[in-house]
């Protein structure tokens, strides 16, 4: 039973094996996945994928990356959006300071309003975080986003900043770079943060883990995350697992 935070099956790189791929995932033990639009072309395709499997759910959101092209209008789409049953996420949200298409402060205005509507809406945050950790942490405090808490994505800090985050309110999620030989922080993070407030994710089709990198990521592979995970914390690969399938059903809200 495991349970993948953060994939794009609404990428285009699944759209030859998309059936192929969801169903290796199950195999594997892959019980559950959200699947995370973060325009209007993936969040378009994130719904009709929740509406056709019942083990998928969605989060909805706005990039960092594409925060200048982002409306009043797609904002109010993705409220109404919020409403959806399957929906148990907003996001993937947050600053990407790597990208050069969004002025900075454009990406705090965008990062800080869908803050603010995880807040009305009453749903957990999804944070994207490339070279802006301090910022982050920083609007994060100010917009008391502890409130609805959410998950820090992909993460690849410093034990430090995780703690701050947990403190927060956030769930840590690791995926494949846990897994390469060389990675020293997650491997730190993944051992210093209590399980209780661990995911797992693979952000498919990026980050492969160990021994697929470079190659195209998917589900599946979420498997080598939950057992680094257990090998790094002397635990089993069922505890690791368990725990992280009952903390996504946590934060997502789903019974």
């Amino acid at each position: 039973m495991l349970f993948d935070t953060h994939v794009h099956l609404n990428a285009d790189q699944f759209q030859d094996d998309l059936q192929e791929v969801i169903d290796r995932a199950r195999e594997t033990g892959v019980s559950n996945m959200v699947v995370v639009g973060f325009d209007r072309p993936t969040i378009t395709k994130a719904m009709e994928l929740v509406e056709k499997y019942d083990f998928l759910y969605a989060s909805v959101g706005w990039h960092p990356v594409d925060a200048i092209d982002m409306t009043d209008e797609d904002l109010a789409w993705i409220e109404e959006l919020s409403q959806h049953p399957k929906v148990v996420a907003i996001g993937e949200m947050g600053l990407d300071y790597y990208w050069d298409k969004s002025p900075k402060e454009v990406q705090k205005e965008v990062f800080r309003k869908q803050i603010q509507l995880a807040k009305k809406v009453n749903l957990p945050i999804i944070i994207h975080n490339r070279e802006a950790t301090s910022d982050i942490v920083a609007i994060l405090r100010e917009e008391e986003a502890h409130t609805v808490g959410g998950i820090m994505h992909c993460f690849s800090g410093s034990v430090e900043v995780a703690m701050e985050c947990v403190e927060m309110n956030f769930y840590i999620s690791l995926g494949g770079p846990v897994t390469f030989k060389n990675a020293r922080k997650p491997k730190e993070v993944a051992e210093a943060v209590p399980l209780e407030k661990l995911l797992i994710e693979t952000d498919c089709p990026y980050l492969a883990p160990h021994p697929y990198r470079g190659k195209r990521n998917e589900p599946s592979y979420v498997k080598l995350v939950a057992q680094q995970i257990a090998d790094l914390k002397g635990l089993s690969y069922e505890e690791v697992a368990k725990a992280t399938t009952e903390n996504a059903k946590k934060i997502f809200g789903i019974k």
